[in-house]
């Protein structure tokens, strides 16, 4: 069609409902999901478990084993043959770690997510390696899933939106975020305790609301060195800005000015 013909073009795009570091971790977690799958169905259980084995979170891999990416790397699996385990996951990243990212930025909400779920694996080795201390053996069940990072987004809300109102399935109701987040922390707490036969890491979602609770609250070790970092990054900032100045301060104007011979 020529050019002035008055018909415009549309682009439709849904970058409005999704933040750019929502959008790399869900591609992530799909893209290992898949990995995960074709593994399964190619190599079968023995592949599998061999996978969940190498890169889940396994106390004694960690420990004895020097397996350090684990508390990483267990963050990307999710259980293959329940598919609602990473549906509702990403659900629950798409839904609030966008509200976070919105107001703190990809750089920083990315951090958050990742010291969340690290320290949410750590805290889950040290705890299951204190029967080892006792002559027990060490753990090697495999814990996977994104859940320690997802609950501290979750009390990272309760923190900054604490009136944001929210529904809790099953239950018709609006209530608070902070009302929603206190709920389901009891209900992680007791599964800690044994109640609810089920096979969810609760220590792992625990973990993930205690780090994100001390890295938030002020005057804790981890907001003191956030704010160290903010501002060593400032002040890393400021001298190559100023560096910059004072090496092209000479130099002339890109444009003539006729005012200044």
């Amino acid at each position: 069609m020529a050019p002035g013909s008055g018909v415009k073009s549309y682009r439709v795009s849904f970058d409005f409902y999704i933040t750019p570091g929502v959008k790399i971790l869900l591609l992530a977690n799909f893209g290992v999901f898949i990995l995960e799958a074709l593994i399964y169905y190619f190599s079968g259980v023995a592949g599998y478990s061999q996978l969940l084995t190498r890169f889940g979170l396994v106390p004694a891999g960690v420990l004895p084993g020097l397996r350090i990416w684990q508390p990483f790397t267990y963050l990307f699996l999710h259980d293959v043959n329940y598919i609602l385990h990473i549906v509702m996951n990403m659900l629950m990243l798409w839904m609030f770690g966008r509200e976070l990212e919105m107001v703190w930025g990809r750089n920083r909400f990315l951090r958050y997510y990742f010291l969340t779920g690290v320290g949410a694996g750590l805290i889950n080795v040290a705890v299951k390696t204190v029967p080892a201390l006792f002559g027990h053996g060490f753990s090697y069940v495999p814990t996977i899933g994104a859940s320690g990072a997802i609950f501290g987004i979750l009390i990272a809300c309760a923190i900054l939106f604490p009136d944001r109102r929210v529904y809790l399935f099953p239950i018709p109701v609006a209530m608070s975020m902070r009302t929603v987040v206190a709920i389901m922390t009891a209900l992680t707490f007791l599964g800690t305790l044994g109640v609810g036969d089920d096979k969810v890491s609760h220590l792992c979602h625990l973990g993930g609301m205690l780090v994100g609770y001390v890295y938030l609250r002020r005057g804790s070790f981890l907001y003191s060195l956030r704010n160290s970092v903010s501002d060593w990054q400032h002040k890393r900032n400021r001298k190559r800005f100023d560096v910059y100045i004072n090496k092209h301060k000479n130099e002339p104007p890109s444009r003539p000015d006729r005012w200044v011979n």
